[in-house]
């Protein structure tokens, strides 16, 4: 259930691209991604493709603070969660 301060815009999962692998900074926050056909992605990039439906397996919510994050959809496997995706 979405609430206004966190509202979800689902990606088509026709996309013909997934991430899997991730970047982190010291902090543990992700800051770039690879994609299933070798492209790399800052997370700016990563957002914007996974707003518009590029990337399959995602979502983009906008947080309480405003700003829009990305997240594994919600598929019950954690082993598949964006913190899980393998370092690059």
């Amino acid at each position: 259930m979405n609430s206004p301060d966190n509202e979800s815009v689902q990606t088509s999962g026709a996309a013909a691209e997934r991430f899997v692998a991730a970047q982190k900074n010291g902090d543990g926050d992700l800051m770039a991604f690879k994609t299933s056909s070798g492209r790399v992605l800052n997370y700016e990039q990563a957002l914007a493709e996974a707003n518009n439906g590029t990337i399959a397996g995602v979502n983009v919510f906008k947080g309480k603070d405003g700003e829009h994050y990305i997240r594994g959809d919600a598929d019950g496997d954690p082993t598949n969660n964006l913190d899980q995706l393998p370092n690059f």
